[in-house]
Protein backbone atom coordinates (compact mmCIF):
# COMPACT_ATOMS: atom_id res chain seq x y z
CA UNK A 1 0.00 0.00 0.00
CA UNK A 2 2.85 2.32 1.00
CA UNK A 3 4.59 1.71 -2.48
CA UNK A 4 1.55 2.53 -4.09
CA UNK A 5 0.73 5.81 -2.26
CA UNK A 6 4.76 7.00 -2.88
CA UNK A 7 4.02 5.42 -7.24
CA UNK A 8 1.14 8.11 -6.99
CA UNK A 9 2.86 11.23 -5.57
CA UNK A 10 5.73 10.67 -7.95
CA UNK A 11 3.30 10.24 -10.93
CA UNK A 12 1.51 13.52 -9.86
CA UNK A 13 4.80 15.55 -9.27
CA UNK A 14 6.23 14.04 -12.83
CA UNK A 15 4.00 16.62 -14.61
CA UNK A 16 4.88 19.93 -12.84
CA UNK A 17 6.00 22.48 -14.80
CA UNK A 18 10.02 23.36 -14.46
CA UNK A 19 12.32 26.28 -15.00
CA UNK A 20 13.11 26.85 -18.79
CA UNK A 21 16.44 26.31 -20.23
CA UNK A 22 16.10 29.25 -22.50
CA UNK A 23 18.00 32.39 -21.79
CA UNK A 24 16.84 35.73 -21.72
CA UNK A 25 18.96 35.71 -25.16
CA UNK A 26 16.41 33.47 -26.72
CA UNK A 27 13.39 35.35 -24.91
CA UNK A 28 14.54 39.11 -27.12
CA UNK A 29 15.22 36.86 -29.91
CA UNK A 30 11.71 35.09 -29.66
CA UNK A 31 9.90 38.19 -28.73
CA UNK A 32 12.03 40.21 -31.71
CA UNK A 33 10.73 37.59 -34.31
CA UNK A 34 7.20 37.88 -32.69
CA UNK A 35 7.03 34.07 -32.74
CA UNK A 36 6.38 34.06 -28.46
CA UNK A 37 5.06 36.42 -25.42
CA UNK A 38 5.91 37.35 -22.37
CA UNK A 39 3.37 36.58 -19.25
CA UNK A 40 3.92 38.94 -15.69
CA UNK A 41 2.03 37.06 -13.70
CA UNK A 42 2.67 39.10 -10.59
CA UNK A 43 0.13 41.05 -8.87
CA UNK A 44 -0.65 44.23 -10.25
CA UNK A 45 0.75 46.40 -7.17
CA UNK A 46 4.31 44.27 -8.32
CA UNK A 47 3.65 45.82 -11.82
CA UNK A 48 2.62 49.35 -10.99
CA UNK A 49 5.93 49.68 -9.51
CA UNK A 50 7.55 48.73 -12.85
CA UNK A 51 7.20 45.99 -15.68
CA UNK A 52 8.88 44.77 -18.67
CA UNK A 53 8.11 46.66 -21.96
CA UNK A 54 7.10 43.26 -23.95
CA UNK A 55 5.18 41.96 -21.41
CA UNK A 56 1.63 41.57 -20.60
CA UNK A 57 -0.26 41.18 -16.54
CA UNK A 58 -1.70 38.22 -15.75
CA UNK A 59 -1.64 37.59 -11.68
CA UNK A 60 -1.38 34.57 -10.84
CA UNK A 61 -4.47 35.10 -8.25
CA UNK A 62 -5.97 35.83 -11.12
CA UNK A 63 -5.31 32.61 -12.88
CA UNK A 64 -5.94 30.08 -9.62
CA UNK A 65 -9.60 32.47 -9.39
CA UNK A 66 -10.31 31.03 -13.21
CA UNK A 67 -9.89 32.80 -16.28
CA UNK A 68 -11.97 32.71 -19.23
CA UNK A 69 -11.02 31.24 -22.49
CA UNK A 70 -11.98 33.79 -24.33
CA UNK A 71 -9.49 36.63 -22.60
CA UNK A 72 -6.79 33.77 -22.42
CA UNK A 73 -6.97 33.99 -25.64
CA UNK A 74 -6.81 37.21 -26.38
CA UNK A 75 -3.26 37.78 -24.36
CA UNK A 76 -1.88 34.09 -25.41
CA UNK A 77 -2.34 34.05 -29.06
CA UNK A 78 -2.38 29.86 -29.83
CA UNK A 79 1.02 28.56 -31.75
CA UNK A 80 3.10 31.05 -29.96
CA UNK A 81 5.49 30.25 -27.29
CA UNK A 82 3.99 31.98 -23.56
CA UNK A 83 7.28 32.61 -21.65
CA UNK A 84 5.75 33.54 -17.93
CA UNK A 85 7.83 35.48 -14.99
CA UNK A 86 7.01 36.56 -11.62
CA UNK A 87 9.52 38.45 -9.28
CA UNK A 88 12.07 35.32 -8.26
CA UNK A 89 10.57 32.25 -10.40
CA UNK A 90 8.33 30.51 -8.24
CA UNK A 91 4.61 31.94 -9.20
CA UNK A 92 5.72 31.15 -12.57
CA UNK A 93 5.95 27.69 -12.41
CA UNK A 94 2.62 27.96 -11.07
CA UNK A 95 1.24 29.83 -13.66
CA UNK A 96 2.66 27.45 -16.26
CA UNK A 97 1.38 24.30 -14.80
CA UNK A 98 -2.01 25.95 -14.30
CA UNK A 99 -1.70 27.39 -17.86
CA UNK A 100 -0.25 23.84 -19.59
CA UNK A 101 -3.41 22.01 -18.62
CA UNK A 102 -5.41 24.51 -20.86
CA UNK A 103 -3.15 23.78 -23.94
CA UNK A 104 -0.75 26.42 -24.01
CA UNK A 105 3.18 26.19 -24.75
CA UNK A 106 4.38 27.88 -21.65
CA UNK A 107 7.80 28.16 -20.55
CA UNK A 108 8.59 29.62 -16.99
CA UNK A 109 11.51 31.55 -16.86
CA UNK A 110 13.62 31.13 -13.81
CA UNK A 111 14.85 34.49 -13.84
CA UNK A 112 12.67 36.79 -12.59
CA UNK A 113 11.78 40.83 -13.10
CA UNK A 114 14.95 42.53 -12.16
CA UNK A 115 17.33 39.88 -13.58
CA UNK A 116 15.59 40.31 -16.55
CA UNK A 117 15.92 43.95 -16.90
CA UNK A 118 19.95 42.91 -15.97
CA UNK A 119 19.86 40.70 -19.22
CA UNK A 120 18.47 43.31 -21.29
CA UNK A 121 15.09 43.10 -21.67
CA UNK A 122 13.55 46.76 -21.88
CA UNK A 123 11.68 47.68 -18.85
CA UNK A 124 8.67 50.01 -20.11
CA UNK A 125 8.91 53.88 -19.10
CA UNK A 126 5.89 56.30 -18.32
CA UNK A 127 5.51 56.82 -22.42
CA UNK A 128 4.64 53.12 -22.66
CA UNK A 129 0.73 52.40 -23.08
CA UNK A 130 -0.46 49.94 -20.95
CA UNK A 131 -1.68 46.29 -23.24
CA UNK A 132 -4.97 45.30 -23.36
Amino acid sequence: MRTLLALLLLAGTAFAADHTKDTPDDVKKALAAKTAVLLDVREQKEWDTGHLKDADLLPLSKLKAGVGKDELDKKLPKGKVVYLHCKSGGRSLTAADLLTKQGYEVRALAEGFDDLVKAGLPKADATDAPKK
